[in-house]
């Protein structure tokens, strides 16, 4: 797919590794449906410094773990550009919690945002990525952006990595389903930012990604340029690609 000219959608977009990649999209003339939930001034701010790049972007406010204000964001992205060739799920919570201190009510909330929401941001974003199709054009693209606790078993993190784990699964079922007027693949990344709360000075940080295999940590623009990358090469179908400098082939214990 050729960016230049595209619309691309980015739930969380203004910030964090959603910013990153709406800046990867931008830098390839992609204009940018940038959605938030709370982080108005951020992705306010991200929009103008992507507008300098001569493409144009727009911000959406929405709760995506209200199904009607799914509905109401692509209603509003499909009146503001009239088309929409690429949807990146990256709008996530990170909610913790040991089995004993999980009930129903935030089992439930974590699925609302992790699965439900990409669920039906690709079921609204297949239908307009499909009435913006030109004849003999490029399929559109889905990208679900999952974590490595959706493949590793990580302690206190059972909700979250169910959630993850689902939608590994959800991007293959997806894959299949609507290719292939549309592509769907997703992005497993691993130590690209520290945790909310931490820096990049942090000492637990440091010592993470001195264990890696690469012996350093990345940085969100390798997310983006995934991205960017399953846009513009339209033969990889229903794949997860691992982002994470090797963590992975550390296994659950790396992470305590």
């Amino acid at each position: 797919m050729e960016l230049r000219g595209c619309v691309s959608l980015v739930t969380g977009g203004g910030r964090r590794v959603g910013g990153a990649i709406s800046k990867s999209m931008a830098a390839q003339g992609s204009d940018l449906a940038i959605h938030y939930r709370n982080s108005r001034d951020e992705a306010e701010s991200t929009a103008e410094e992507l507008g300098r790049l001569g493409v144009r972007v727009e911000c959406f406010a929405a709760d995506l773990s209200q199904p009607d204000e799914i509905e109401a964001l692509f209603d509003s992205v499909d009146r503001a550009f009239g088309r929409l060739d690429v949807l990146v799920n990256s709008a996530a919570s990170f909610d913790r919690g040991s089995v004993d201190e999980i009930d129903a009510e935030a089992w439930d909330r974590v699925q609302a945002v992790n699965l439900r929401a990409p669920f039906l941001c690709a079921r609204a974003g297949a239908s307009l990525i499909r009435s913006s199709q030109r004849d003999g054009g490029s399929p559109g693209l889905i990208a679900n952006i999952a974590d490595l606790s959706g493949v590793l078993s990580w302690p206190g993190y059972a909700h979250h990595g169910s959630a993850k784990a689902g939608l590994l699964h959800l991007t293959r079922v997806t894959a299949r389903e609507l290719a292939p007027e549309i592509r769907v693949n997703s992005v497993v990344p691993g130590p690209v930012l520290p945790p909310p709360g931490a820096t990049f000075e942090s000492e637990e940080w440091l010592a993470l990604c001195r264990r890696l295999p690469v012996g350093r940590g990345g940085n969100p623009s390798h997310i983006g340029d995934t991205v960017v990358f399953l846009a513009q090469n339209d033969f990889i179908v229903g794949a997860s690609i691992v982002v994470d400098g090797g963590e992975h082939l550390l296994g659950a214990s790396h992470r305590k």
